[in-house]
Order: structure tokens, then sequence, then C-alpha cells
């Protein structure tokens, strides 16, 4: 059969929780209220450091770049997945579903890194910090800051041109909550092999490496905290590096059990739970666990809502 006779698929039907019909409208108003409080707590984050210069230095602008990824992370899912839990409009044009694919492998492979190069940051500070604005300085930053969008930006190009180059025919029920590469491929009529190799690799390069060199980062700046003359001070720092690692294992951990292995034994409830983890709890969870537990986030908060009370009452 010539491919342009396969290639018959002009749309996808995107079933998200279909299984579960009496629980539509419960789950919407969940994920509605979750979308609505992450991209509130991304968008203080990111307009607090933007108008506190205190706050421009690499620790703060690293967490201004994770919000804006958290943000349109977000943005790229949710509303696609509200409109499938409120109507019966479920279907999703072929160049729609590459293009969320493609969004959602850009700004989950940006964050990968990009919480790699937060944790050395913290590393920096906490395990050297007399040479920390040597070790960390504004080149370093801004190279590490490049260098994550860059790799997100090569591994949607790369990836989504290649399953897009894929025959799609008969079937085009996709079994998930949006268009991850896992969920779309098992639609392809052709031999995968050669892509599952790639992915398998791709994966443990862009995810289980950062993860690791996190871990490894995370643990010697727990060395540095035993260390610590101040129980006070070693019980917040502890407590800190907890929420962290927490957030961090949670990402890291569901994402490589679903791009790992693209057709892999998981039950098809079981790989949405997964893909929930990364794209819903932590977009939500990071504004919590890096900024609004922050006391200088919350100093800087406090006074951007006095100047704007000042404002008001001139």
């Amino acid at each position: 059969m010539k491919r342009q006779n396969q290639s018959s698929v002009v749309e996808f039907i995107l079933l998200g929780f279909a299984n579960f019909p009496e629980l539509q409208r419960q789950l919407f108003g969940v994920f509605l209220i979750i979308y609505l409080v992450t991209l509130m707590g991304n968008a203080i984050i990111i307009v607090i450091i933007s108008l506190d210069q205190s706050l421009h230095v690499p620790m703060y602008l690293f967490l201004l770049n994770l919000s804006v990824v958290d943000l349109s992370f977000s943005a790229v899912i949710m509303p696609e997945m509200l409109v499938v839990l409120s109507t019966e409009k479920t279907m999703i044009s072929l160049v729609g579903c590459f293009a969320q694919m493609y969004f959602i492998l850009l700004f989950g492979g940006t964050e990968c890194f990009l919480l790699g190069a937060m944790a050395y940051d913290r590393f920096a500070a906490i395990c050297h910090p007399l040479n920390y604005p040597v070790i960390m300085n504004r080149g370093v930053f801004m190279k590490l800051v490049v260098f994550s969008w860059a790799l997100g930006f090569m591994l949607g190009t790369v990836q989504t041109s290649w399953v897009f180059s894929f025959p799609f025919c008969g079937l085009n029920e996709i079994n998930h909550i949006s268009c991850e590469t896992p969920a779309v491929l098992e639609l392809a009529c052709a031999d995968t092999f050669l892509f599952e190799i790639y992915a398998f690799t791709g994966t443990f390069l862009i995810i289980l490496v950062p993860f690791l060199l996190i871990l490894l980062s995370y643990i010697r700046v727990l060395f540095a905290i035993l260390k610590m003359p101040s129980t006070t001070g070693r019980q917040k720092a502890f407590s800190t590096c907890a929420s962290h690692l927490t957030s961090v294992t949670l990402f890291y951990g569901t994402a490589s059990m679903t791009y790992l292995q693209p057709k892999s034994g998981y039950s098809p409830e079981s790989k949405k739970l997964m893909s929930l983890s990364y794209s819903l709890l932590t977009p939500l969870l990071n504004p919590l666990i890096y900024s609004l537990r922050n006391s200088e986030m919350k100093r800087a908060l406090m006074k951007l809502w006095r100047r704007r009370v000042v404002l008001h009452t001139v």
C-alpha cells in the first residue's frame, strides 16, 4: 500500500476520561480550579521577580524561567483537556495534535534542564558560598538558561518531526488526556522500533542524567547542612531540600516511566495518572515549594501589595 493511501487520518479523537462519564463534571471542576491556581501562582512569581530589582539574582531568575515554563506547560495541556471534559467536541486536527506534542516536549525538556541548573545553583551557593559569585556569574547563568531552552527546542523539533513522518491510518482514537508522544505513537501504522531506541536513549539523557546530577548535588548540600551549627538552620534547610526533592522526584519519576518506554505495558488509565503528575501537579506545586515559602519572595510580594494600595489611595 502506498504511503499517501495510508496517511488517511486528518484528525484525532481525544478520549480523555471517557471511561468514567459519571465523573466528567467533577473532574472538570477540579481541573479548572487547579489550572486557575497554577496560572495565578506562576503569574504572581513572574510579576514579583520582574518588578523587584533585588530579586534579579540567579536563584530567582531561574525561578522566573521555571514559572514561565510551568505556566506555558499548563496552558498547552489544560484548556484542551477542559474542552474534552465539558463538551462532546473531542476532535483535534492532525496539525493541532502535533503542535500540542511539540510544545509539551519543548516545555517538558526545558524544565528537565532548568531543574538541574537550579540544583547546581543551590549546590554552588551552599557548598561554595565564598566562590559563588564567580561560579554563578551572569555569563554562566545566561549560558545555563539558554542551554535549557535550546535543548527543549531541539527535543521538540526532532521528536515531533520524527513522529509526524510516520503514516497514520485506521484508528484515530488517542486514549490519553493529550497528544503526548507515547499515546500518538500507538496509532502509527509503521515500524517504530528505531524511534523507540531513540526515545529510550533520549529519555535517559534528558530525564535521568539531570535527575542523577540533582540527587548528587543535594547529597552534597545535605552534608553541608549537617555541618551547620544552628539547629533551626538545619531544620529549615532540611525542610526546603525535602520539598525540592519531592517535586523533582514527582516530575522526573513519572516522566521517565512515560517516555522511557513509549509502548510500555502500563494501562491507559495508569499512563493518564502519570501524565497528570508532571503536567498538572508539578506546575501547581512548584510555586509553593520553590517560591511562596521563601521569606524574600513573601517580602517582595508584600512590598508590591503595599505599593498597589498606596497607588489606589492617592
